[in-house]
């Protein structure tokens, strides 16, 4: 199976749409900035099963009862999403690892630095970054899960998608 992960669209939602038309996933995440660019691609793929967390930016966009941090299985697989803002994750990802470890979680997924990021920690633990979608990036990650396991993910670019 196969989960695209997004983040930091900022109303840019291009690559958004060729990267869920390309890998045709059978779930997609994104993790918040700006929330409304997910509920719009959720809309625009009825058949694909969304999971979204707001950013910081979303603040200000009227997001009501969307959880800042949503621990949840997603295609098998037990994940911790958030946006990262919350775990001022441009200072480092303590923070964030702690809590991500504390939940059981199999992977880590946030955004918010717009900086691309995917590991896997010596504890087995997954921590993907997929980077920004919106302008600048045009980024997202791919986890391929495979007997509830995360069987490996990767950063994808405007490149791959040809």
């Amino acid at each position: 199976m196969k989960i695209l992960i997004l983040s930091d669209s900022h109303s840019s939602l291009h690559f958004m749409r060729e990267a869920i038309r390309y890998f045709s996933p059978n779930a997609v995440i994104h993790l918040g900035d700006y929330y409304d660019d997910g509920t719009a691609m959720a809309e625009e793929f009825p058949d694909v099963r969304f999971y979204q967390v707001p950013g910081n930016c979303d603040k200000y966009r009227n997001i009501m009862g969307a959880p800042e941090i949503l621990v949840c299985k997603v295609c098998g697989v037990k994940l911790y999403l958030t946006h990262g803002h919350c775990h001022y994750v441009k200072s480092g990802l303590w923070s964030l690892l702690k809590d991500a470890r504390r939940a059981g979680v199999q992977g880590v997924l946030f955004g918010h630095t717009h900086a691309t990021y995917c590991t896997q920690e010596p504890d087995g633990l997954w921590v993907v970054n997929p980077g920004s979608c919106g302008y600048g990036g045009r980024t997202a990650a791919l986890m391929e899960v495979a007997d509830g396991k995360i069987s490996g993910c990767h950063i994808i670019g405007q490149l791959d998608l040809v």
